[in-house]
C-alpha cells in the first residue's frame, strides 16, 4: 500500500507492495497538455535531447530487475519520451529479465496507445498504460482539475488504458465521492493508485479537512485491496524530480 518515503532526490525506486516493482523517473520534452490545475509536474522536462538521454541512462542503470514489471513514469506520456531512451529502457528491461513494462499516457495521446502497444508486444514485452484521471465526475474534472478528457467515460477510458490514478483530497471532494471513484476504476480497470494532495506550487491546494475524512471513512474500505495503491504522499514511492540531475538512484 503505502511506501516508506526515501530520502534526497531520487529518479529511482522499489515498490514491494501487493504489485511490486521497480519505478524509473525519466525527463522527457514535457507534458503536451500543461493545463492540469493541481500538477507542476510539467515543469520536469527539457527540449534538449541529448541532455534528457544522458540523465535517463543514469537513471536507467539503476534498474536491477528484481521483479518482472519496471514502470516508466515522466512529466508528460510515452511519446514525450525520446527515441534514443525509448530504445534503452527495451534494451535493459530485456537485459535484466524484465517481463513487462508500464508506462503513462495523457488522455489526448490516446489515439497513439495502440501503436505502441504493438511496437512494445515487437520487443517481446506486456505493456501497462496507466491513465491520469483523478475522477469520474466530469462536471468536477473538467471546470475544476482541468484535466483534457472532456466527454470520456470510464469505457471510452478503458478502450485504451489497463490502470488509472485517482486524485483525493482537494477542495469539494466527500467521502463518497471519494469512494465512488474508486469503485467504478476496480470496475473498469485491473489497477488503481489513488494519490492524495499535497502542496505544490499549482493552484489547487491539498484540503486537509477532505484528507481526514479519506484517512477515516476511505481508507480503511481499500487499504488490504491487492488491487489499489494509496499514496498518501506523492514522494512516497522514493522518488523526487528535481530539474537538477539530484541523486537519481538514491534509497
Amino acid at each position: 500500500m503505502t511506501v516508506t518515503q526515501a530520502t534526497g532526490f531520487a529518479r529511482y525506486s522499489i515498490t514491494p507492495t501487493s504489485n511490486p516493482h521497480e519505478i524509473v523517473m525519466l525527463r522527457g520534452s514535457g507534458c503536451k497538455w500543461r493545463k492540469c490545475r493541481f500538477c507542476d509536474y510539467h515543469l520536469d522536462f527539457s527540449k534538449d535531447e541529448d541532455e534528457n538521454f544522458a540523465l535517463n541512462q543514469k537513471v536507467l542503470s539503476c534498474v536491477e530487475g528484481k521483479y518482472p514489471l519496471l514502470e516508466v513514469i515522466n512529466s508528460g506520456s510515452f511519446c514525450d519520451i525520446d527515441e534514443r531512451t525509448m530504445l534503452l529502457i527495451f534494451e535493459t528491461a530485456r537485459a535484466k529479465n524484465i517481463r513487462e513494462l508500464s508506462f503513462e499516457c495523457h488522455w489526448i495521446h490516446r489515439d497513439k496507445i495502440a501503436a505502441f502497444r504493438k511496437r512494445v508486444a515487437s520487443e517481446g514485452f506486456l505493456l501497462r498504460i496507466k491513465m491520469g484521471v483523478e475522477t469520474f465526475d466530469e462536471l468536477f474534472r473538467e471546470s475544476y482539475l482541468d484535466k483534457g478528457m472532456k466527454g470520456a467515460t470510464p469505457a471510452d477510458i478503458a478502450e485504451y488504458a489497463d490502470d488509472v490514478c485517482l486524485l483525493q483530497g482537494i477542495p469539494a471532494q466527500t467521502a463518497e465521492s471519494m469512494k465512488r471513484d474508486i469503485d467504478t476504476a476496480l470496475a473498469f480497470f485491473k489497477r488503481v493508485c489513488v494519490n492524495i494532495m499535497t502542496e505544490n506550487s499549482a493552484k489547487i491546494p491539498p484540503d486537509s479537512r477532505v484528507i481526514s475524512i479519506f484517512r477515516n471513512e476511505v481508507f480503511p474500505l481499500y487499504a488490504e485491496n491487492p488491487r489499489v495503491d494509496i499514496i498518501m504522499d506523492n514522494s512516497a514511492w522514493g522518488l523526487s524530480a528535481p530539474v537538477s540531475d539530484g541523486e537519481v538512484c538514491a534509497m
